[in-house]
């Protein structure tokens, strides 16, 4: 098997800025990389997002929308993002568009 050249993931909409500060970053798409080894279009990996002092922890929903050239994530694979129509679970408004941006 070889490893993909990119994943994209999508995530809900609803995810706050400060949600989408987490998700952005290298370290984020580095821990990604670690944990999803083989991936389908359609699969739904539901991972652990930091929302900050003020709130509990995030489980979020990523869905595998494309994967190119390969079928396993290695660490040259790209790990792009983008946004699906779908809510944020939890009680913590700081995971959501409703809460602190």
């Amino acid at each position: 098997m070889s490893d993909a050249t990119e994943l994209v993931l999508s995530f809900p909409d609803e995810l706050s800025d400060w949600g989408r500060s987490q998700i952005f970053t290298d370290r984020f798409r580095g821990y990604l990389r670690r944990v999803i080894d083989e991936p389908s279009v359609g699969d739904e990996h539901e991972e652990f997002v930091d929302v900050g002092c003020c709130g509990d922890s995030l489980d979020l929903t990523f869905r595998v929308e494309a994967v190119t050239d390969g079928e396993t994530v290695g660490d040259e694979t790209r790990i792009e993002f983008v946004e699906r129509e779908d809510a944020v679970a939890g009680g913590w408004e700081v995971q959501s568009a409703a809460g602190a941006e």
